[in-house]
């Protein structure tokens, strides 16, 4: 059980660490010194409300804190710079602040936190590294706790992390807000990181197991955030939804016995009422403003599943037509694939086999699990055994996670034959 300082401490941690080490950035222009000055603060922190109690603003306590160590790193650095000579002196561009009078005094500082998070997703930078920065700074997850969430070594994720942030300083990659004809597209990637990390906390690519909450948790938090930052921008607003809709049944994904529970056969009484009313609701109003994007179609998608009291219930038909409209304005592989199994569910296993046979055709699902796991379940319920048998055989070959591991294995149980 924490006391009362070490529990503020920790709530504040995650509630104002992004907001904090964004304002720290802006005025060092350093993401080490930021997330150095902050660190100390918090060490500071730990003592003084231990022994006097927490400040009646844990946040402003922090950030002025943080302030001071960065204006003594700033001093320390300018001193050993005049020293050696200013040529290489670019490290710190510390922008001058007043201190407060008291460290109870409110700090006003603007909401950096929407330029952060666009400098994280810098399109230069690779797809892993602005997942990685993401989390670790506007999330506040340690190095560790990234690295865990990833199954990488502390050291891979550690080195991946420093080369982003040398990529930013050398590349001189702005910390702004995209003008208004690039900012679309700088969103766009913004969104995908942050359904990334939901995704992998979903259905992990790999490990034990099948959930893993807190990056979920960790993924609808930064969405959140995104909404309150754009507010009036409807696809931030579908992919909370989405976020929600989808988590409202994580509850009911794995059984007592840690098995996978398809969702044709959850116990929909485990799901989360408030989440699916919430997001709901969010769906309604993004595809109100009539800018109707994928992340809002797919949250409506799921929000048809959410709202069917039980499986035989579900509008597989609606399902289907806003899976037509999906692939209307983001074409892809997946979404054929998807699109095709709601046609099965329909219309008939045959003409949804049909489909998903046409959407691998190409070649670019062929080391999809989820592609030949597809395929499978269709032949399966089609009791072309001997060829779903096949189908799991090659899903099982691509899968890395243990929980769906074990779930094809019975599958593949189930169509043995002779």
């Amino acid at each position: 059980m924490l006391d009362g300082a070490s529990a503020t401490l920790e709530r504040v941690f995650r509630e104002e660490y992004g907001r904090i080490v964004a304002t720290l950035i802006r005025q060092s222009g350093s993401f080490d010194l930021a997330e150095e000055a902050l660190h100390e603060a918090f060490v500071a922190a730990a003592s003084s409300w231990q022994r006097d109690g927490p400040p009646r603003n844990p946040g402003a306590w922090l950030t002025t804190v943080a302030q001071r160590k960065l204006l003594d790193a700033f001093r320390r650095d300018k001193t050993r710079a005049d020293k050696q000579s200013e040529i290489e002196y670019e490290t710190v561009r510390l922008q001058p602040f007043a201190e407060p009078a008291s460290i109870e005094e409110a700090v006003e500082y603007p909401d950096d936190r929407l330029r952060l998070i666009f400098t994280c997703c810098h399109p230069s930078l690779s797809r892993d590294a602005q997942v990685a920065l993401t989390l670790r700074t506007l999330g506040g997850l340690t190095t560790t706790e990234i690295a865990h969430a990833f199954l990488l070594s502390e050291t891979t994720l550690a080195q991946r992390l420093v080369r982003a942030k040398q990529k930013i300083r050398l590349a001189r990659i702005p910390y702004e807000i995209p003008a208004l004809e690039r900012l679309q597209d700088r969103l766009a990637a913004v969104q995908a990181v942050i359904y990334l990390i939901f995704n992998e906390g979903y259905a992990a690519s790999a490990g034990e197991h099948l959930v893993r909450n807190d990056l979920c948790a960790e993924a609808i938090r930064l969405g959140r955030l995104l909404c309150e930052l754009l507010p009036t921008e409807p696809e931030n607003i579908g992919l909370l939804a989405l976020m929600l809709l989808q988590n409202s049944r994580r509850k009911a994904r794995v059984n007592d016995r840690g098995e996978l529970v398809t969702l044709e056969e959850q116990d929909r009484s485990l799901w989360d009422g408030a989440a699916i009313e919430e997001g709901v609701g969010l769906v309604e109003g993004a595809l109100s403003l009539g800018r109707v994007g994928k992340y809002q179609l797919q949250a409506a998608i799921a929000a048809v599943h959410c709202e069917a009291k039980t499986a035989a219930e579900t509008d597989w038909r609606q399902i289907v037509a806003l899976y037509h409209e999906l692939r209307r304005i983001s074409s892809s592989p997946v979404v054929a694939l998807n699109h095709a199994a709601a046609v099965a569910m329909a219309e008939g296993f045959e003409e949804g086999l049909a489909l998903i046979d046409a959407a691998g055709a190409g070649g670019k699902l062929e080391d999809y699990y989820l592609y030949h796991a597809a395929r499978a379940d269709l032949l399966r319920r089609l009791e072309r055994l001997g060829e779903a048998h096949t189908a799991y055989e090659r899903a099982l070959s691509l899968s890395t996670n243990h929980v769906e591991r074990n779930y094809i294995r019975r599958r593949l149980a189930e169509t043995e034959w002779t």
